[in-house]
């Protein structure tokens, strides 16, 4: 496996292509940016990104994420004032609608005279309205762009990034829940055709992805308030890593989370100091969520700055 030069970011743009609606994903944020001047923005990245086998797509590889932190999250900072510009992987969960499946909502309607829909469902009926009124609320301070692969996500973060930098300073929260593969293979290097299983298994040589945090933090968004994760498996050494982290990059906050505990206790965890926040049985009965409890910690944060 090879390990990549330092200070490659740009490198790895010039050799892999930006998405096909870049341009268009472009003009969307640089509108939404500009009509929500008057508000504190958060980008929130969600979801995980696939590394492509072929050019022409058929394979690729994966890493676990559903969006439900991130989906989550933006429903809390736009209750907390926020503009938010969500970048999701395409078909992960979004805000609003991650709380009813498809089947769900197909199972609760019913077809009415005249041609209409109604939600026949009394106790259905009931859950979904404060979710469409809340979705009606923030539509306007809501922006929603969607990414598939690993190459996508960079160049539309890097663009997100850079048009939020040019903000008026710490009017910007980065909150950066995506979770990224540390591996790809370059664009140079990928089969234009779908790889066939008559030729044998394909060898595959895998390279580190560049760490986009560096030059987001120092040159992109300089003036942004920078908030990056930290999943372990083992207690022992997150907070360490996590202060690590902080270290490397310079930015402002590691939220520090354990595989098997992060839907009820994380660590937010700063150069100063660390911080659990955790949920209790009750509160996990009541149906609140970690999220709502972490994001309103770090909006007291960001506003105080």
């Amino acid at each position: 496996m090879c390990s990549p030069p330092s200070k490659d970011w740009d490198q790895f743009f010039s050799e892999n292509p930006a998405p096909a609606n870049f341009k268009m994903s472009e003009e969307k944020l640089l509108n939404f940016i500009t009509s929500n001047q008057a508000m504190p923005l958060c980008l929130i990245t969600s979801g995980g990104t696939t590394v492509p086998l072929e050019v022409n797509t058929v394979r690729f590889v994966d890493n676990f994420s559903a969006g439900t932190r991130g989906s989550a999250s933006a429903e809390y900072f736009l209750q907390n004032g926020f503009a938010v510009i969500f970048l999701h992987r395409e078909k992960s969960l979004e805000p609003f609608s991650r709380h009813f499946s498809p089947r769900e909502l197909l199972s609760a309607m019913d077809v009415v005279e005249g041609g209409g829909i109604s939600v026949g469902n009394t106790d259905m009926a009931k859950q979904l309205r404060p979710v469409v009124e809340n979705a009606k609320k923030y539509q306007n301070n809501l922006c929603q762009i969607s990414f598939t692969s690993l190459s996508d996500y960079l160049w539309l973060l890097r663009s997100a990034s850079q048009q939020l930098g040019k903000t008026a300073q710490n009017s910007c929260l980065l909150f950066l829940a995506a979770a990224v593969s540390d591996f790809y293979i370059p664009a140079r290097q990928l089969p234009e055709h779908k790889i066939q299983s008559s030729v044998g298994p394909p060898v595959v040589q895998l390279q580190l992805v560049p760490k986009m945090l560096k030059p987001l933090v120092s040159l992109w968004a300089s003036n942004c308030f920078v908030v990056s994760f930290k999943l372990e498996t083992d207690p022992e050494i997150l907070i360490s890593k996590s202060r690590r982290a902080l270290e490397t990059y310079g930015h402002n906050l590691v939220i520090g989370n354990i595989l098997s505990t992060r839907k009820r206790k994380v660590i937010l965890v700063t150069k100063e100091r660390s911080e659990e926040i955790l949920m209790d049985d009750e509160e996990v009965k009541s149906g609140l969520e970690i999220e709502e409890k972490i994001v309103k910690k770090i909006a007291e944060i960001f506003k105080k700055l």
